[in-house]
């Protein structure tokens, strides 16, 4: 039987993207971006991550093994919320365009993350290269699938005039893009490095200002994309 490692199943889900929604997290990312507030996500493996009570401090294990069955069973429990919302697919792009072409055709609605647009600055914020990141996004808006760019917007590193210019003109181009996320920097991760035992690279951040994320939506909407903050 095919396994992987979760570490959680979030029911009811009603942000990132439309409808109600069970999203599964996985454990294992390709990237690892310096502001990510998943940072027990990772690492592929199995994580040990403190925590305090009333009693002291206590470990717990992050990351599930589950075999494909069991975590079809568990999610079909709200099969008719689903059937009533469509499927989405939330992704950082970064995959062999053979999966993306398998899955394609099972989809509603593609999340699409697109953050730095210039390769060596993604590179150094993300670890890996944006170049099949933007291939899979051409790809994926050729078909006839809707798509929905997520722009976070990180102070100092993905929301510089120069990069909103560039994903601007990038999407611009595109046929299938419906709309556009941005999703400003926040400080809910923090805590969790703690606990993990891991540094903070983000520590002492400011959350952009809101006067700062309406400058940027303007200037999507002038390119007469549809906009939401915070998606």
């Amino acid at each position: 039987m095919t396994k992987g490692i979760i570490f959680k199943i979030k029911k009811y889900a009603l942000h990132d993207g439309p409808g109600i929604r069970t999203t599964v997290f996985f454990k294992g990312c390709p990237l690892s971006c310096r502001w990510c507030h998943n940072p027990e996500g990772i690492d592929p493996r199995p994580q040990t991550m403190s925590r305090r009570t009333l009693s002291g401090k206590i470990n717990e294990t992050v990351g599930t093994v589950i075999g494909v069955d069991e975590l079809v069973k568990e999610i079909e429990k709200d099969l008719l919320f689903y059937d009533e919302s469509g499927g989405a697919l939330d992704t950082s792009g970064f995959a062999p365009p053979a999966v993306v072409d398998l899955i394609l055709p099972r989809l509603q609605l593609v999340l699409f993350d697109l953050k730095i647009m210039d390769a060596k600055q993604h590179h150094r914020y993300t670890g890996v290269s944006n170049r099949i990141i933007l291939e899979n996004l051409k790809r994926i808006a050729g078909s006839e699938t809707p798509v929905r760019i997520r722009v976070p917007l990180i102070p100092g590193i993905t929301d510089g005039d120069d990069n909103i210019a560039e994903i601007v003109r990038f999407a611009g181009a595109l046929k299938t893009i419906q709309g556009v996320d941005l999703l400003p920097f926040h400080r809910i991760g923090g805590e969790k490095y703690r606990r993990l035992g891991l540094t903070d690279n983000m520590a002492g951040t400011v959350p952009p200002v809101p006067e700062r994320v309406e400058e940027i939506k303007n200037r999507f909407e002038s390119a007469r994309f549809d906009v939401s903050i915070g998606g």
